[in-house]
This record gives C-alpha cells, sequence and structure tokens, in this order.
C-alpha cells in the first residue's frame, strides 16, 4: 500500500511537475543554491564554480568550510523558512549536501515551480529511514527482514529475535542511531525514539555504489566500492575501489543500485549503501540524495567526479563518463580521539611523499574525536600496492589539536 500510494502522490506527480519545471529551464545557468556548507557543499561549490556557476551556500555557521569557496553565504538554521526561500529565489537550481532540512518549505516552493533536486518528495521519503525501507521491500528490492518498533519492552526484541540492531528513523547519521543489541541483557540501551528494527546480517562486505541520473531519466553508475569502517564510531575509515569482489556479484550491487534510484525518481548524484552477504546475497541498507563518502576517491581516480557529475544531473545535462582510470583507496581523516580544539596536522609531509598520494584537507575550524576533517586518495595501478601505500599513510597521518 505504502509503495502504491508513493507512486501516486510521488512518482506521477512528481512527473508532471518535472514537465512543468523542464518545460522553464534553459542553459546556462547562472546560480547554484547549495543548502549545506560542509565538506560536501564545498566541494560541490568548487566544482560548480570551475564549471562557471555562481554559487550560493547557505549553512549555521559563518565559517563553515563552504564559506571559503562560495560568492555569496546566507546564514541560517536548515529549518529557517525565510532563509530557505531567500535561498531558492536568489538560485536558478538548488541542491543540498545535507538530508536534515525543512522539506515543507522546499515542497512548497517546488510546487510553485522552482527547480530543486533532488525533488524535496524524494528527500521526504529518504530522512525516514523506515519509510525507505518500506518503499524498497513494496518495489521489490532486496532488503533484511525489518519491522517497526511500536513498544520497547522485552516481548517486542524477543518475537522479533536476536540478535538484531535497532535504527533511529530520522536524523542518524555516521553511526548515530544505530544499536545493535544482541541480547536481552543489551535492552538497557536501546534508543528511545521513533524506531525500527532490522536482522542482524551475516556481512561479508560493506559495499557502495554511486548512480546518478537526470531529469531525461538517463541514469550512470560508478564501479561497486568496498567499505570498511571504525568500530568504534561506526564511520567510515577507508575505501578500496574498486571493490574486491566478483564481477557478477558487482554488477548485481549495480543493477539493485540503479533500481533503487529509479524507484525514487531521483534526479542527482544518490550514494546506495548495500550489503552482501556470506551468502553473496545483495541487501539495500540505505541511500543519500547527495554526493557520498564513499564517492570522494572519484575526484582523482575516475574520468568525472561525483560532484561535476551531480551538478551535470541537476542541470539535466549529458552525464559523464563514470570510467575508472587507477585502482584507488580513500582514507577518512578522522579526528583522533583524544583531540579537541584547534586543528593541528602531523605527518603530511611524509605522506606526501609517497607517490599516488593526494590530500583534502575540510577547513573545519575545529576538531574533534572522530570528526571528518578531511581525506586521502591513493592511486596505483596495482590495487594490492595501493592499500599498503594506505596503511602507511594512515600510520603517519593524524589530525590533532593545537595545545
Amino acid at each position: 500500500m505504502f509503495f502504491e500510494e508513493f507512486v501516486v502522490n510521488y512518482i506521477w506527480k512528481g512527473e508532471m511537475k518535472s514537465k512543468m519545471h523542464r518545460s522553464t529551464f534553459s542553459f546556462p545557468i547562472k546560480k547554484i543554491g547549495i543548502i549545506g556548507g560542509g565538506q560536501l557543499g564545498k566541494m560541490l561549490a568548487q566544482k560548480a564554480k570551475q564549471m562557471g556557476f555562481y554559487v550560493i551556500s547557505l549553512d549555521p555557521s559563518p565559517e563553515c568550510p563552504a564559506a571559503s569557496v562560495s560568492d555569496e553565504l546566507i546564514v541560517s538554521d536548515f529549518y529557517n523558512p525565510e532563509k530557505l526561500k531567500e535561498l531558492v529565489e536568489k538560485s536558478d537550481i538548488t541542491t543540498y549536501e545535507i538530508e536534515h532540512i525543512n522539506t515543507a518549505v522546499l515542497k512548497d516552493l517546488y510546487d510553485k515551480g522552482y527547480h530543486i533536486y533532488p525533488s524535496p518528495y524524494c528527500l521526504e521519503v529518504i530522512q525516514d529511514k523506515y519509510k525507505q525501507k518500506q518503499m524498497f521491500k513494496s518495489a521489490n528490492l532486496p532488503v533484511p527482514r525489518f519491522e517497526k518498533v511500536t513498544h520497547l519492552d522485552v516481548s517486542f526484541f524477543e518475537k522479533f529475535g536476536f540478535p538484531c540492531v535497532q535504527k533511529a528513523s530520522k536524523g542518524g547519521y555516521d553511526g548515530r542511531g544505530v544499536v545493535v543489541i544482541n541480547d536481552k541483557e543489551d535492552l538497557n540501551k536501546v534508543l528511545e525514539t521513533e524506531s525500527f528494527v532490522e536482522e542482524l546480517v551475516d556481512i561479508k562486505k560493506e559495499l557502495a555504489v554511486m548512480v546518478a541520473r537526470n531529469k531525461r531519466g538517463d541514469v550512470k553508475s560508478y564501479p561497486v566500492v568496498e567499505m570498511v569502517f571504525e568500530q568504534s564510531a561506526n564511520i567510515l575509515d577507508f575505501l578500496v575501489a574498486p571493490a574486491r569482489i566478483d564481477e557478477k556479484i558487482a554488477q548485481r550491487a549495480r543493477e539493485v543500485a540503479i533500481k533503487v534510484v529509479e524507484a525514487l525518481d531521483g534526479v542527482g548524484v544518490f550514494g546506495v549503501e548495500l550489503f552482501l552477504t556470506k551468502d553473496d546475497e545483495i541487501l539495500i541498507n540505505e541511500v543519500a540524495p547527495r554526493p557520498h563518502n564513499s564517492g570522494h576517491y572519484t575526484i582523482e581516480a575516475c574520468v568525472t567526479s561525483q560532484f561535476e557529475q551531480h551538478i551535470r544531473a541537476i542541470c539535466d545535462l549529458p552525464l559523464g563518463s563514470t570510467k575508472q582510470l587507477s585502482p584507488a583507496v580513500m582514507i577518512n581523516l578522522l579526528g583522533e580521539k583524544d583531540y579537541k580544539g584547534r586543528p593541528k596536522i602531523e605527518g603530511l609531509a611524509e605522506s606526501l611523499s609517497i607517490e599516488g598520494v593526494s590530500f583534502h584537507f575540510y577547513g573545519k575550524k575545529m576538531t574533534a574525536p572522530f570528526r571528518k576533517m578531511g581525506h586521502v586518495t591513493i592511486l596505483d595501478e596495482n590495487l594490492e600496492v595501493a592499500i599498503e601505500k594506505a596503511k602507511r599513510v594512515k600510520e603517519v597521518l593524524k589530525i590533532k589539536a593545537e595545545v
């Protein structure tokens, strides 16, 4: 029932709206608005400006990473109706680098004919991870077994079955809003918020696929990548591209990822996270309607970076080649766990002495434990050599804090 309502209320109406929007669209576009001024917003803004666009960013902090590269910065939280309206009205096309924003205001503006991509109707579904799961299941896409949490009594969890994973329906990111419950002894750490439980999948690897789709429905997928997480913080530690998997599995992963974005009628670049089970089954974890941490390697390793591709897609331009030019490993530069304050980079010169290393620092004014402060991409024609180089970089390159 959910999927049928989604089709009627979003996809069908959205298609009619997209026709209305397309009839008023022309190129070149002069101004692109970006909601969110973090590292993703900064890298989007850099690419948009390289392509000749004027960039207006909106972020709560006047010192956000995107501030240094934007033509204009609107300082506001992501729920202020007046400021969001100001951004959208100033921009020829508006996009976003963060999901936690005011969709009600954006839907109203979208319905009035403003170009906002991905559509706020698409974002509304993605904001609620339980609705994501419902939609994918209704569309016959592969997901782990899940159920909405109706009460926090032990009987609910026992009926669903241990071990399981409780996930907040809204607001979770970078490992936040996720709790593993192995048995009833773990029920003291349950999330007291709107949530659902999911079976604890016996995972062989965690994979991701970046998918780009424009308003005409043209779709391209990037190579499947393999993600390895920092266990204590449940945040992406490093990434291997391409993933070390069989080609048949990779093809299946790309097919599932494309179907996810098509089911959402998505426009832009989407990060689709997947589980590869011990039985070589592909299951959908979640999707992000924006450039994604797992796509950073594309800056150096692919013909078209995920950031350029996103600009192409939302402007309904021809999608660029997703061909990978070199094997790559990407490392997240996380703030060291015992440091907080103004960032201090250690080991940069030693890291850059390694052939094939590219360093990206996001320009955040303060570091904190496990905060994403930058990333490093390592290229080598031999993937195993790239992995060894990445290990050397991880040993020496640290983000600490000034004393």
